[in-house]
């Protein structure tokens, strides 16, 4: 349980500020080591799905005249200071290295072992990589104390081969990894228009990360210098077409075209053997964008256009609200003496009911007489006694003059009338009209 919690903090942290991606090569035997690491190619592949990082590590020891096998042969530790995938065709895992970091006071918390090959340069199996049977072991552990979980870093065995020493090979490293992306703030409109951003950088000798600095402390002088030969760290970057590298550092790094690849960009920076063991750092900033993205400069001011033309709609709609809601106060003064009334529904009149009579007149008298628009009640009881109810509203509006031939409405009358028609078998039996009478200070709204 322990180990699992690690695990997820040690996840956790990989989403954490930290320092640049490193890689240490340092000797095991306890004394200044015989032989220089050269040529030496750390490559990053990048791919649109952002998911791990696998790192190819190429490299052969460049050995001083007058050194015999024997002076040089011995075991390479590398630290890299981010996890690192296992592969478990390779087999299981060191039980001494999870070991060597437990007794340092670091937490492990996965390992395994990953692709080791040695690879010819010449002759008929040129380029053809030559697996070194059981991998190269390593553990990931992370350093827990008074400051808190570190993000996880890596120890590497790399085990003796002899063509380490030859010079027509490339030993060669490759694995997985976490961490070396680092997701960059941005906007939602920055992330919808032109995509995530995101930060990747490869380093050599940087030693500032927390896990990575007890151990090369404790080493220092064991690590080994980069040699004469060409040291580069690169980045290719698949499916350029659709990448956008927004920030390379250091200025000295170069972009181009890869030579073996289709589609891919390659990033690069020399290594500068001069500088010792100050760190060496390569940064990029990067995004992949889609289709639609790519179409960005032209749809944003199609969208600036479109957003124009229905502002405009919207304007026009708003002013014809504003004018029919006005149009009810303001008008006119020479029409203000004959003021316009608005009726709804049906008001029945006083002559209109003075010839309904109670026990004589029918049913279909009283709609002839009313009209057909009207609400019928009926009870479940009684299913031949219904009411018939009329409703009308009649509003007149009250003007004064404003300034000149302008007047405008000062309040509304408003009355409410209400006719009740009992019917029973078919004639009238009872009849009720009632007028309720109310003010209005504002226009009703428009139904």
């Amino acid at each position: 349980m322990i180990r699992r919690a690690l695990l997820a903090a040690a996840v956790l942290g990989v989403a954490l500020p930290a320092a640049a991606g490193a890689q240490v090569f340092v000797a095991t035997r306890p004394a200044a080591p015989p032989f220089e690491i050269g040529p030496l190619f750390v490559r990053a592949n990048v791919t649109p799905a952002l998911g791990p990082v696998v790192v190819d590590l190429l490299w052969s020891l460049a050995v001083p005249p007058g050194r015999s096998v024997g002076d040089v042969q011995q075991d390479l530790l590398l630290l890299w200071p981010s996890a690192v995938l296992p592969d478990a065709a390779l087999g299981a895992p060191e039980r001494a290295l999870e070991q060597f970091v437990e007794e340092r006071g670091m937490d492990p918390i996965d390992s395994g072992r990953i692709a080791y090959t040695a690879r010819p340069l010449y002759g008929p199996a040129a380029g053809r990589a030559q697996p070194i049977t059981g991998g190269a072991p390593f553990v990931t552990y992370v350093r827990s104390g008074g400051m808190g979980l570190t993000s996880p870093a890596s120890l590497i065995r790399i085990p003796w081969d002899p063509r380490m020493l030859n010079r027509t090979f490339l030993m060669r490293l490759s694995f997985g990894t976490k961490g070396l992306l680092r997701a960059q703030p941005a906007t939602w409109t920055e992330r919808t228009l032109w995509g995530e951003r995101h930060r990747l950088t490869l380093s050599f000798h940087e030693v500032r990360h927390r896990a990575v600095f007890p151990l090369y402390f404790e080493h220092r002088d064991r690590v080994v210098r980069l040699s004469d030969d060409p040291a580069q760290l690169l980045v290719d970057f698949a499916d350029s077409p659709h990448l956008s590298v927004h920030e390379m550092l250091p200025a000295s790094a170069r972009r181009q075209l890869s030579e073996t690849r289709e589609q891919t960009d390659t990033i690069s920076l020399y290594l500068d053997r001069g500088e010792g063991l100050t760190p060496q750092v390569l940064s990029v900033q990067f995004g992949y964008f889609t289709a639609v993205q790519s179409w960005a400069p032209v749809l944003i001011p199609l969208a600036f256009f479109a957003a124009g033309n229905i502002g405009g709609v919207l304007i026009r709609i708003t002013v014809e609200r504003l004018s029919k809601r006005w149009a009810g106060r303001v008008g006119f003064w020479r029409t203000a003496e004959r003021p316009v009334r608005r009726e709804t529904g049906v008001m029945v009149d006083a002559d209109t009911l003075a010839r309904i009579s109670p026990g004589v007149t029918t049913y279909q008298q009283v709609r002839e007489l009313c009209g057909h628009d009207v609400e019928e009640r009926v009870s479940l009881a009684s299913p031949e006694r219904r009411t018939l109810v009329y409703r009308g509203r009649r509003i007149v509006p009250h003007r004064r003059r404003l300034a000149g031939v302008l007047a405008a409405v000062t309040h509304w009358d408003v009355e409410d009338h209400e006719t009740q028609i009992v019917v029973d078998q078919d004639v009238v039996r009872d009849v009720q009209a009632q007028v309720r009478r109310s003010r209005l200070t504002g226009p009703e709204p428009a139904s």
